[in-house]
């Protein structure tokens, strides 16, 4: 299933303020019928997810003169999210990699199913390597947000020039 995730509004969705270069502001994700509704919050008009809330994250506004970040190429990021298979204690972090490879549409959700602990277990198709990955339902926790995001950044993110 396809969202379209409208971009950054560029202004507080409880203020109206505009953000300025380099402040940190929230987005969330809300569910609206068959929709998903992005809303951005100042980090002081911030006051947590609502409930009904798909998904959220902490960015900051970019300035005009800051290079661009690209992502690592597809391929770099189809390899790391295979080493990860191996390291349970990052199980988190594949869980968000993957997602992130299908919405690149790397990787094709086939199936859920559950595994012997009784976890959700997606299964995904790879039509690159034509190779099938299960990847347990492991959401992180906010704090591990914050350290998947910088790790992720760190690894797979370029300047570009």
């Amino acid at each position: 299933m396809d969202y379209e995730i409208q971009r950054c509004t560029r202004r507080c969705a409880a203020t109206e303020r505009e953000f300025v270069p380099g402040e940190e502001f929230f987005s969330v994700l809300i569910s609206e019928g068959a929709e998903l509704r992005r809303l951005d919050y100042s980090a002081e008009a911030w006051q947590g997810p609502p409930e009904n809330a798909t998904g959220w994250w902490r960015s900051r506004m970019p300035s005009a003169t800051q290079r661009q970040m690209h992502w690592a190429p597809n391929e770099v990021m189809l390899h790391f999210f295979e080493q990860l298979e191996d390291q349970p204690d990052r199980a988190d972090m594949r869980f968000v990699l993957a997602l992130l490879l299908v919405r690149r549409r790397v990787l094709r959700e086939e199936d859920r199913t559950r595994d012997e602990q009784g976890r959700e277990v997606t299964i995904l198709f790879c039509p690159r390597n034509d190779k099938t990955h299960a990847v347990p339902t492991v959401p992180p926790s906010p704090k591990r947000v914050e350290e998947i995001q910088e790790e992720l950044a760190q690894l797979l993110f370029a300047k570009a020039d």
